[in-house]
């Protein structure tokens, strides 16, 4: 049977308390699954930091490998810049016998197509990122004040994750219950789903979904 260990990864702890980034990895690791992948498969582990993609170091990251090396399991990620964003990282996996590497946007892309799309992905951040530091520095040159978007970006974030939290709340007074009586994610998915609570971008739960707001609430 096909085995994989799940890697997911968000920057900041905004990201991980809101849901934005890992909604969106989880479905991409969800289609892969349910379309790309051998039959029939199983999830040994699913492992989550937050952490910047430049640090190799990550706890998460650490025992997800640990694990995908010890069973011979793929490690899945949604796409490559969440397992890293330095090909020197990415090609060091790479030559390791004993990882196995799959990124579910790029399903049938080889170890050198994936190497090739790393090193044009550093490219491009590299050029952004002088692209950026040109622009402030022509903006400041004009007498441009800078930074006054700070505090806008702040309050924005502190909405999202109000409105997170609240939303997770609701909807931990129904699976909280469900799961301390024995349910099971897909069961608890199932049943909000028919009682016609969406998740907070309006979709349809998934187990996924389900386990991540009782892990959030810690129910």
């Amino acid at each position: 049977m096909k085995q994989y260990v799940i890697y997911t990864r968000v920057s900041t702890e905004a990201q991980n308390n809101s849901g934005l980034g890992l909604e969106a990895q989880e479905r991409d690791i969800d289609i892969f699954l349910n379309n790309f992948s051998e039959v029939p498969y199983e999830v040994i582990g699913r492992f989550q930091d937050v952490f910047s993609g430049g640090a190799n170091d990550r706890p998460q990251l650490v025992l997800a490998l640990k694990l995908a090396r010890s069973s011979g399991a793929e490690l899945l990620v949604a796409k490559l810049d969440r397992l890293s964003r330095k090909v020197s990282f990415i090609a060091a996996l790479m030559d390791d016998a004993a990882v196995k590497l799959r990124v579910a946007s790029m399903p049938s892309a080889d170890k050198f197509q994936l190497h090739i799309y790393a090193a044009l992905a550093e490219q491009e951040r590299t050029f952004i990122s002088e692209r950026t530091k040109a622009a402030l520095k022509e903006a400041k040159a004009r007498g441009k004040k800078l930074g006054g978007l700070r505090d806008k970006t702040m309050k924005r974030n502190a909405a999202i994750q109000a409105k997170a939290k609240a939303e997770a709340e609701r909807v931990v007074k129904i699976a909280g219950p469900l799961r301390q009586s024995g349910a099971t994610l897909a069961s608890i998915a199932k049943t909000l789903n028919e009682t016609g609570i969406p998740t907070s971008r309006g979709g349809a739960w998934t187990p996924t979904q389900v386990s991540r707001v009782l892990q959030r609430t810690g129910a």
